[in-house]
């Protein structure tokens, strides 16, 4: 039997509006791994092949039997959700006290702890060469490295990116993924510069790499995220470029049928995702509690290429 605490938490639809409006432009994790809504915790879900880039014969000859595909097996991936949630205690002698809205912020603070570890597991997912098949990947050193702005090709890497998810999923890629040392390296490279159609000396725009790569979301991961220590702050995308093919949505959903990167799976629901409150101390206290139960997967490697160790 529930206790009656479990029965006096309430889910604050202001402050669940709060949550799902919250906006940090540092986080980009979604942009490779979108959010797509499921029903349950666990399961499987279906891992479809490349049956349609296949050349079919489509003629028939008059009164002859219609030209049937032999459909493939289709695979199935188990997948389970985590749950993560966060909480914050609020007295209400402080609250009522406070020159601002400390419910507001409060949720502010835990819903940005929750979609900085998203952040941070979905660039570790990224970053990780050891999931992605030989052919798309590549780790740069010496020469080829972008630092080095006289024998680096960074538009010839990235092409060669692109013409590898190409000859994998017969798509190029849509999204790239700039680390923040790999960003700092490519807006002053010499050799990018030369391609623009300007004679300014001024550093590389990200609009000007959505034109000279032919790619047209390009992203910088700017996030950092603090040490274990407490003390030093790393840099959550780190020296590294991923391109990826990313279905756009449609008409606001998006189709599992496409070759896909990757996906956030979340389940559906407003206990699932959003804010809750409920009392502690005799009433004294108030927790605010963001939830989320979620786990991002990346589904097709192939449809990926990870350039690392770009800035040396």
């Amino acid at each position: 039997m529930p206790s009656r605490t479990s029965n006096l938490r309430i889910i604050d639809p202001v402050l669940t509006e709060l949550m799902i409006g919250y906006q940090n432009s540092d986080l980009i994790a979604e942009h490779l791994f979108p959010i797509v809504n499921i029903e349950t915790e666990g399961g499987k879900i279906p891992v479809f092949g490349k049956e349609k880039f296949r050349i079919y014969n489509t003629i028939r000859a008059l009164r002859a039997n219609s030209n049937r595909i032999q459909p493939e097996d289709i695979n199935n991936l188990d997948i389970v959700l985590d749950e993560h949630d966060l909480e914050w205690p609020i007295d209400r002698r402080e609250d009522s006290e406070a020159a601002f809205n400390l419910r507001a912020w409060a949720t502010d603070v835990v819903t940005e702890g929750i979609q900085l570890r998203r952040e941070k597991f979905c660039a570790d997912l990224a970053q990780d060469a050891s999931k992605y098949p030989t052919g798309n990947k590549i780790t740069l050193s010496g020469s080829s490295q972008f630092t080095d702005g006289t024998n680096s090709d960074p538009e010839g890497v990235i092409d060669d990116a692109k013409a590898a998810i190409r000859s994998k999923i017969a798509k190029h890629p849509n999204t790239m993924v700039i680390g923040y040392e790999s960003w700092r390296a490519l807006k002053r490279h010499p050799k990018l510069k030369e391609l623009l159609s300007t004679n300014s000396k001024r550093l590389i725009r990200k609009e000007d790499l959505q034109d000279i790569f032919e790619i047209e979301n390009i992203v910088i991961g700017m996030s950092l995220y603090q040490g274990e220590n407490g003390e030093t702050i790393n840099d959550v995308w780190g020296d590294n470029i991923i391109l990826a093919y990313v279905p756009k949505s449609r008409q606001g959903a998006r189709q599992m049928y496409d070759a896909s990167y990757g996906y956030t799976l979340r389940k559906r629901g407003d206990r699932n995702f959003g804010v809750d409150t409920y009392p502690e101390q005799g009433g004294k206290v108030d927790i605010i509690r963001a939830t989320d139960i979620n786990r991002p997967y990346l589904l097709g490697a192939e449809a990926g290429y990870l350039i690392s160790n770009t800035n040396g």
